[in-house]
């Protein structure tokens, strides 16, 4: 697999779409606004290890563009999906993988889930199910990305930390479209794991990103200082404990207690989450398909979850005074 399309070139979506190119797959971005004016004008520029590298890559501002694709991931925001569903459609050929990459609750998750679904699509993820009936979740890839990132400008990509994108086929199967994502991100220097259960991994940091982002929204603080605060990081267990139940209720075990979740972001302590970089930039924020549809699905199976319930209204209120409620 030597071609690949990246729809969406912010933090995550940016480190990727140059680490191909650099690795030498054909790559095509998906851009809007500035950051395709950058790009096109003067190339992506990736910040990594203290170097400064320049990109050059195929650009193209919409879907049709860009044309069919073997493969293509999703690097915009969750809540940001059901708007282009429609608009993927040239990409799209009967084999095309679909990774999205993003974080959020899985618009495909209940798709041939061995533990059964409750509704194929949720309110806070994909509400009118445009993402099942336009894109299919047939041609989804799972996948959980870990590493962190930021775009001081349009156009410029800053490396922080971690290199894994783990994988994972719906059904638990080691299909050859999946092992060809995974050697293709391994060619550029990636960590690729392939899953079999990759439900697992997407609740295990869901329990953290429910926690960590809506109360980065209310604190205005880095991990390390939300961690590193005995009140707050009180908070942020309890959190991750309600997320838990609510993994088991369909029937996934994480596999991690709250304080070792806490734990995993020690390197990254001085980072602030993506949700609460994007309430500082001015824009719409992954808060429902993230905090949102775990409490949504909690309602569904009758679990309760009163401190996320809290925490939600309150993040809420505070992305809609700043006018970055998406």
């Amino acid at each position: 697999m030597t071609t690949a399309c990246v729809f969406g070139l912010g933090a995550i979506g940016g480190y990727l779409a140059a680490r191909l190119a650099l690795a030498g797959v054909r790559v095509t971005a998906i851009a809007r606004g500035a950051t395709l004016e950058a790009v096109r004008s003067r190339g992506l520029v990736l910040i990594e290890q203290g170097r400064r590298e320049t990109v050059q890559l195929r650009t193209a501002a919409s879907a049709a563009e860009a044309g069919q694709q073997e493969v293509v991931f999703l690097a915009l925001k969750a809540n940001d999906l059901p708007a282009i569903a429609a608009g993927l459609r040239p990409v799209l050929g009967p084999g095309t993988a679909v990774v999205t990459i993003g974080n959020g609750f899985p618009w495909w998750y209940f798709f041939r889930s061995p533990s059964g679904s409750i509704n194929p699509t949720l309110t806070t993820v994909d509400s009118r199910g445009l993402l099942w009936r336009l894109v299919g979740p047939e041609h989804a890839v799972g996948c959980v990305a870990y590493p962190a990132a930021r775009v001081p400008e349009p156009g410029v990509v800053e490396h922080i930390y971690g290199t894994r994108f783990s994988l994972g086929e719906p059904d638990g199967s080691l299909s050859g479209r999946v092992q060809r994502i995974a050697a293709m991100l391994a060619a550029a220097g990636l960590d690729a794991p392939v899953r079999r259960d990759i439900r697992t991994e997407i609740w295990t940091k869901l329990a953290l990103n429910a926690a960590c982002n809506p109360v980065s929204l209310l604190t205005g603080a880095t991990l390390g200082q939300m961690i590193e605060d005995a009140g707050t990081a009180g908070i942020l267990q309890t959190l991750m404990q309600e997320t838990s139940a609510v993994a088991a209720s369909l029937g996934v075990r994480v596999p991690l207690q709250p304080r070792q979740l806490l734990e995993l972001t020690r390197p990254l302590a001085r980072h602030k989450t993506s949700t609460l970089q994007d309430l500082e930039a001015g824009r719409s924020i992954e808060l429902e398909p993230v905090a949102g549809a775990v409490a949504e699905i909690g309602r569904l199976r009758n679990v309760r979850t009163p401190a996320l319930d809290a925490t939600l209204a309150l993040a809420r209120l505070r992305a809609r005074l700043a006018g970055c409620h998406g």
